[in-house]
């Protein structure tokens, strides 16, 4: 048995990285050649460029690493069976249970590996990223309206209600641009603050630079008197602490699994949408399962006889399902967003429809073929 486990893994793992190999070169190319034009641009060169495409390796692996494994495998398993390999194995005790669970241990291996990518190299090569466009641009700006952030406090008036916009983020990761509005238990506007740049701590305090505060009267009794002063700085204390804030302004590929849990449960305290981010975590908590998935995908394929078609036909339709997977998980997500429906159920939908095929092809080509 160990002479056949190490067999296949010797087969499978090569396969696989070579098909990894392949694909991160082409799209390493791919970003390279798309940010030529970014040369000499505030004083970027061929290596900034370079370095940047680098830092999309980890994403691409992270994506792609599935498909990988899809096409690694049935290349190796389908060119065993073309040499009859497969076969001398059946005969020789290897079963279909055996087999399942042969690939099942290398497919969670896969996924440990796909789970460490995703959760540590993936936001860590993104955030790298972001911070040397920044350098070269003089920060970067959040598109639309920039980040909203919201918490509720309590006052010595009630419950009141704090809004936070910030509109980029400086080289050195200070935020900048922000804007804070705080309103009253019954909606009215009662402050607004402006600031340059600000600082966030860990334990939520806020400090703002070169801000601006404005106050209108907090009741209908009061003297109607708008307060308006400068303050080089003021300090802010806030829930929102520096790894929600960093939740706000940082995409969300740039996020672990930990963290888009965690972004998750502010916007529901907050009584704010929850469902992009919760389908967001389910697919990334459940992505590396999908590795499992796979294997068991290509295992029906060393079943199929040699005359049944050729090695480069069968990995053709590996690529094919790899693709019809990769769309059906982007497709479900959409429509999860769009029909508002549960986020595990629209994450876990796509593996367990290749699952259920795989394992119905399995059985069949074992019980007929």
């Amino acid at each position: 048995m160990r002479t056949v486990r190490r067999l296949f893994y010797r087969d499978i793992l090569s396969s696989v990285g070579f098909v990894a190999a392949a694909f991160l070169s082409l799209f390493f190319f791919i970003d390279f050649v798309d940010d030529l034009d970014a040369i000499g641009r505030q004083g970027r060169a061929v290596w900034h460029v370079a370095l940047a495409a680098l830092y999309e390796v980890p994403g691409h692996f992270y994506d792609l690493l599935p498909i990988a494994v899809l096409i690694g495998t049935i290349y190796a398993l389908a060119r065993m069976a073309q040499a009859s390999e497969y076969t001398i194995l059946r005969t020789g005790g290897l079963g279909p249970g055996r087999a399942l669970r042969l690939l099942a241990l290398l497919g969670v291996a896969f996924g440990a590996l796909n789970f460490f990518v995703g959760d540590y190299l993936t936001p860590a090569a993104e955030r790298a990223s972001l911070l040397l466009a920044a350098r070269f641009d003089g920060g970067r700006q959040i598109g639309g309206a920039g980040a909203w952030l919201k918490e509720r406090r309590a006052t010595p008036q009630g419950e009141h209600s704090l809004s936070i916009n910030i509109g980029g983020v400086s080289p050195t990761g200070q935020l900048q641009q922000v804007r804070a509005f705080e309103f009253d238990a019954d909606g009215r506007l009662v402050a607004r603050i402006t600031a340059r740049e600000a600082t966030v701590g860990a334990d939520g305090s806020w400090t703002l630079i070169d801000t601006r505060v404005t106050q209108w009267p907090r009741a209908r009794s009061e003297a109607p008197l708008v307060l308006d002063e400068p303050r080089p700085t003021l300090r802010l204390q806030s829930t929102l602490d520096a790894a929600v804030v960093a939740a706000a302004v940082l995409p969300l590929s740039s996020m672990t699994t930990f963290d888009l849990w965690r972004y998750g449960q502010h916007l529901d305290d907050q009584a704010q949408a929850t469902q992009q981010v919760a389908i967001r975590f389910w697919k990334k908590a459940l992505y590396p399962l999908s590795c499992l998935v796979m294997v068991a995908l290509a295992l029906p394929f060393a079943y199929l006889h040699a005359r049944a078609g050729g090695v480069s036909l069968k990995v053709f339709g590996g690529i094919m399902l790899g693709i019809g997977f990769v769309l059906l998980n982007n497709l479900a997500g959409h429509l999860g967003m769009l029909r508002d429906w549960t986020p595990w159920v629209v994450a876990a939908a796509p593996s367990l429809l290749f699952l259920m095929m795989s394992l119905a092809a399995f059985a069949w080509l074992v019980r007929y073929r």
